[in-house]
């Protein structure tokens, strides 16, 4: 049978299989020998040794498309990024971090700004037009009113998502409401593991739906950047790149050159001038950490 990794402890895998339920395994030893560690998320193929107790072993761990690193997790769909309109007021600077982190890995995103109910409308519509710009997918959402939830959830089905967003923005909440109607009883997976003093080693995929998951981030005050090189930031801010041919000098960086295009559709309001000041920033800190 061919299931998902949702859970890890102490080498016991707990592999999620649609109308069948959570089966225990354990890895085949042919992993450690080729130094292949299964992660949460990845798709296998297990062989079933007792069906009543849903005990196996996993054969086969089938190609991933991608991996993340924190959290630990492969196969990985779509992102939702999470940041509270107000309350605390929304870090463009670190939402953009995350953004770029997304894209290094070939995710899509959904940015999701949360609770609506907190700021007035004129100010909440500031917001919402600088990254609709970016041609990102913006969803506002209020989990205390259930505003804009019905509409993320219907994003979520059928794709394995990572929620990461800050402290107190109501990640939580949200994945609370995502679950309310269809949850997987997980409460099989902690019988299984009565056996001593176990510790978690990964994250924990959420099955909400038969073949959707979510998975929850700790929440992130900062986010390190400094792998990237500084000519290669603008890459990274998507809505940049049909202006690059544009602009006068080859190699842009749109930052001091003359007749750069960027700028241009900055100052006639086709890019978010708050997506660009985080870029300028975010540049400048680059260049920094490289002079340093």
């Amino acid at each position: 049978m061919t299931g998902k990794i949702i859970k890890g402890i102490a080498g016991f895998y707990y592999i999620h299989i649609p109308e069948k339920g959570i089966f225990e395994c354990k890895a085949r030893g042919v992993f450690r020998n080729k130094n292949i560690k299964p992660l949460i998320g990845d798709n296998v193929e297990i062989d079933i040794l007792e069906n009543e107790d849903m005990k196996g072993n996993i054969l086969e761990i089938l190609p991933r498309t991608n991996s993340l690193i924190r959290p630990t997790v492969a196969n990985v769909d779509q992102a939702v990024i999470v940041f509270a309109v107000n309350n605390p007021k929304p870090n463009f600077n670190l939402l953009d971090k995350f953004l770029i982190m997304a894209e290094r890995q070939n995710i899509d995103v959904i940015i999701c700004f949360n609770k609506l109910d907190t700021l007035c409308e004129e100010e909440v519509k500031k917001i919402e037009e600088a990254y609709v710009k970016t041609g990102y997918r913006v969803i506002l959402t209020s989990a205390k009113q259930d505003i804009g939830i019905k509409l993320l959830k219907e994003s979520l089905y059928n794709k394995t998502t990572v929620f990461a967003g800050p402290s107190g923005v109501g990640k939580s909440s949200i994945l609370n409401e995502i679950q309310s109607e269809e949850k997987l009883e997980t409460g099989e997976i902690s019988n299984k593991i009565k056996r001593g003093k176990h510790t978690t080693r990964h994250a924990t995929l959420l099955a909400f739906h038969k073949d959707s998951y979510v998975v929850d981030t700790p929440g992130f005050s900062s986010l390190c950047i400094e792998d990237i090189e500084k000519e290669q930031l603008k890459q990274y801010f998507i809505e940049f790149d049909k202006y690059e041919d544009s602009c006068r000098f080859y190699g842009c960086n749109h930052i001091s050159e003359p007749n750069c295009a960027v700028k241009d559709a900055v100052n006639n309001g086709d890019i978010s001038d708050t997506r660009y000041e985080s870029y300028k920033l975010l540049y400048n800190e680059l260049k920094d950490i490289r002079r340093w």
